[in-house]
């Protein structure tokens, strides 16, 4: 019992000191410069504490229960063709502006001006759906290059190009909107037979070249990280070091990991709206190969930091990690684009 009185002890007794801390005679007693620098020192920890919950990154989403809600069915077959596929573009942007905090890269006023990681991981997010959008509204959307393209999609795809970074007169939010809303008109009449997603292998290769490109690039200057990467020079004479900052190391490990994010939804979709042609093809292994690997780039850290270690020194290199992963599903997708050139 004594040694447990011992231990209680100094706890209460910090516990009294805290309490008596915010008490008001402590601040009639302390002034009022005093008072102001305890406000703004827990205004500031509150705004951090705030921007530390909204820096967390989204959990995936179910892309086909999605659909069937939306659908009001329980039956995936009852889907109509390209409506998962429309479904994962709506919902991806949807996350961006209803996440915790909303859509933050253009935010000028605390908390969200603290955020630093999650900017670029929206950043990351909204290229993919662009990417993915614009292979819709192109291609897969067409029945040939000829072709009028669709009405709303036309109205949708500039929407979500807008600039990321403006706050005002017109928002980023405000735009971004008008894009789900074209999509979801789109949708409706996916759903009513007045529009058309066209499931070909050649559609599908148009959207697989733009995604080995953004995987390639990603890869590539994740592995400039470490500073071992070098590039020729036009005139082949020279090598050129292009060695990532170290400022922006964080900023492109999130953005790469917001782009696979929902690069991983979208190609979810493909592989229900795609399932004819890619079983046909023997393809499925290939385009569940690239899911498996950006998954696996999606893994939690433990650090509280990035870690960019060099080479093979003391501390792990997180954006080398996911470099390779990246590289492996470009290669996959390389793969993938070749059994869908086969006849």
């Amino acid at each position: 019992m004594s040694a447990q009185k011992k231990s209680s002890g100094p706890a209460k007794s910090v516990m009294a000191d805290i309490l008596r801390l915010f008490h008001p005679e402590t601040f009639r007693e302390r002034g009022m410069l005093w008072s102001l620098g305890v406000f703004v020192v827990l205004t500031v920890a509150l705004l951090l504490a705030i921007a530390e919950y909204w820096g967390n990154e989204e959990p995936p989403f179910d892309v086909l229960a999605v659909a069937m809600e939306d659908a009001k069915t329980e039956n995936p077959k009852e889907l109509p063709l390209g409506y998962a596929y429309a479904t994962s573009l709506i919902k991806i942007a949807d996350t961006l502006l209803h996440k915790p905090g909303g859509f933050l890269a253009n935010d000028m006023f605390p908390p969200g001006v603290f955020e630093d990681n999650m900017p670029m991981w929206e950043y990351g997010v909204l290229t993919s759906l662009r990417d993915g959008t614009s292979a819709l509204r192109n291609h897969i959307a067409r029945a040939q290059s000829q072709s009028k393209e669709d009405g709303d999609l036309a109205k949708a795809e500039p929407m979500f190009y807008f600039d990321h970074k403006s706050w005002q007169l017109p928002s980023s939010e405000s735009e971004y909107s008008k894009g789900i809303e074209a999509m979801e008109r789109y949708r409706e009449r996916l759903a009513s037979h007045d529009s058309q997603f066209y499931a070909r292998a050649d559609n599908l290769r148009q959207y697989l070249e733009i995604l080995e490109k953004r995987l390639g690039s990603l890869s590539n200057r994740l592995s400039a990280s470490a500073g071992d990467s070098r590039q020729m020079s036009q005139d082949e004479s020279r090598m050129v070091v292009s060695k990532t900052s170290w400022w922006n190391i964080d900023d492109i490990f999130f953005e790469a990991r917001g782009y696979c994010w929902a690069t991983i939804h979208i190609l979810k979709a493909i592989e229900f709206d795609f399932r004819d042609i890619l079983g046909n093809k023997t393809a499925l292994v290939s385009l569940r190969s690239i899911i498996h690997e950006l998954e696996d780039g999606q893994a939690d850290y433990l650090s509280p930091v990035i870690l960019n270690g060099g080479g093979f020194g003391l501390f792990a290199n997180y954006s080398l990690t996911l470099a390779n992963y990246i590289a492996r599903a470009n290669a996959a997708t390389l793969d993938l684009r070749n059994l869908l050139q086969q006849g």
